[in-house]
């Protein structure tokens, strides 16, 4: 049995490795490679026992099963050509002024973030997005920022608008209209002050204009098929949210019944959409459920229960800022799936629930500062190496450091008005 302080150090170590493993990715290695490798070592190590690490793992059960139901219906609207069809109609709305497109493009960030969740709108939108800028022949990386940051600052609008409201907010999902006059606001400052600073960002890459003439082309009915299973999945999510189930089987299932659908009318080998799916994002989240129970072994939750209670006690006004900002840049040395389990055990203790709506703010929108932070923006990553568009992490974290803070202070400061209030 190792003692327990090296036992802490290796933890945070092989955790230190994981972290900079999925953010730099030496030798081209994949994050979901270095997350699982990982939880592995600790395993292997005794650093926590199997059947710890496979309650962890159990935990991630909801979040699998959503992302799988998601995965395949990007891969079939992919593959029936879906995304030509709603990038040319997209293109020839804009008519032909990037800065058109690039609003037009945010909108529906928003109302898919909000209605399918932000892993939707890195998984879904952007291939749509890149097929929009193909089709316009336009340079796509502008319209490509826009998935990755409107995944994130649109993300606590609803509840169903990321899964990690659902894991921060485990003990008890405040009902809808609860929901929007604590959110509603904030969303909105934070959508806002990301739009301005992402365009300003982007102003050089959005001037002059783009082709007009894109054909459009037709929608077989297997792409149909495809968009009303996305369509059934929002008014499942909806419903699912409304009556405070989880979300992951209603997605799953709606993915499988359009696959089956399409095998059946349309007498298709499911292999090839099968192995298009991008599978590793399982074991990614998995191996990451594990690594925050082990760090939670050292004494970390304990740790930042007592930090975050000074804060209630002593900060005042500032206790929201403060810990809105501490979880928003812990999630991206961690990723923010694991720090919405600790915020979600933080927050249901006694004298800290007043700071767990600064807390998800931190969680949801932190991640707009690097490429580590959320699965929604890894998953963006994997979307645009598909696409052979380039992304590295330090050219990611130059334009978050711009984009990341403002939204974040403004989303806290309309919190803050709103309790005041």
């Amino acid at each position: 049995m190792l003692h327990a302080s090296l036992a802490h150090d290796l933890t945070w170590l092989i955790g230190a490795a994981v972290i900079c493993g999925m953010l730099l990715r030496p030798w081209d290695l994949s994050e979901a490679l270095w997350a699982a490798g990982g939880a592995a070592l600790l395993v292997l190590g005794s650093l926590i026992s199997t059947q710890q690490a496979l309650r962890a793992v159990g935990r991630g059960t909801d979040v699998y099963l959503f992302l799988a139901g998601m995965m395949l219906l990007a891969e079939l609207a992919r593959s029936e050509g879906l995304f030509d069809w709603v990038a040319a109609h997209a293109v020839r709305t804009a008519a032909g002024s990037p800065r058109r497109l690039f609003g037009l493009i945010y909108l529906v960030g928003i109302a898919v973030t909000a209605l399918l969740s932000n892993d939707a709108t890195a998984v879904v939108l952007t291939p749509a997005v890149y097929a929009a800028a193909r089709q316009a022949r336009t340079e796509p990386l502008p319209y490509l920022l826009i998935c990755a940051f409107i995944a994130n600052a649109a993300s606590f609008l609803l509840p169903i608008a990321n899964p990690a409201n659902l894991v921060v907010y485990s003990s008890h999902l405040p009902p809808l209209g609860e929901w929007l006059a604590a959110f509603l606001v904030p969303s909105a400052a934070a959508i806002a002050v990301t739009f301005l600073v992402l365009r300003a960002t982007q102003r050089a890459a959005l001037g002059g204009t783009f082709t007009r003439a894109v054909p459009v082309p037709p929608l077989g009915r297997a792409g149909r098929l495809a968009a009303a299973g996305i369509g059934l999945t929002v008014v499942l999510l909806l419903w699912a949210s409304a009556s405070g189930r989880e979300l992951g089987a209603p997605t799953f299932a709606a993915a499988v019944l359009i696959l089956a659908a399409v095998i059946v009318f349309e007498r298709r080998n499911p292999w090839p959409l099968l192995k298009g799916v991008s599978w590793s994002v399982l074991p990614l989240v998995a191996g990451l459920f594990v690594l925050v129970a082990a760090l939670g072994r050292t004494g970390l939750l304990a740790a930042l229960g007592v930090l975050l209670a000074h804060l209630a006690q002593h900060a005042g006004g500032l206790a929201g800022f403060m810990a809105g900002g501490a979880v928003a840049l812990a999630s991206n040395v961690m990723n923010n799936l694991p720090v919405a389990l600790i915020a979600a055990t933080l927050g249901a203790s006694h004298g800290l629930a007043a700071l767990r709506a600064s807390m998800l703010i931190g969680v949801d929108l932190g991640p707009n500062l690097s490429v580590s932070g959320s699965l929604a923006t890894i998953l963006w990553l994997i979307a645009l190496r598909r696409e052979k568009v380039h992304m590295d992490a330090m050219s990611f974290l130059k334009l978050g450091a711009l984009v990341m803070p403002p939204a974040l202070l403004a989303a806290l400061a309309a919190l803050a008005v709103g309790h005041a209030g």
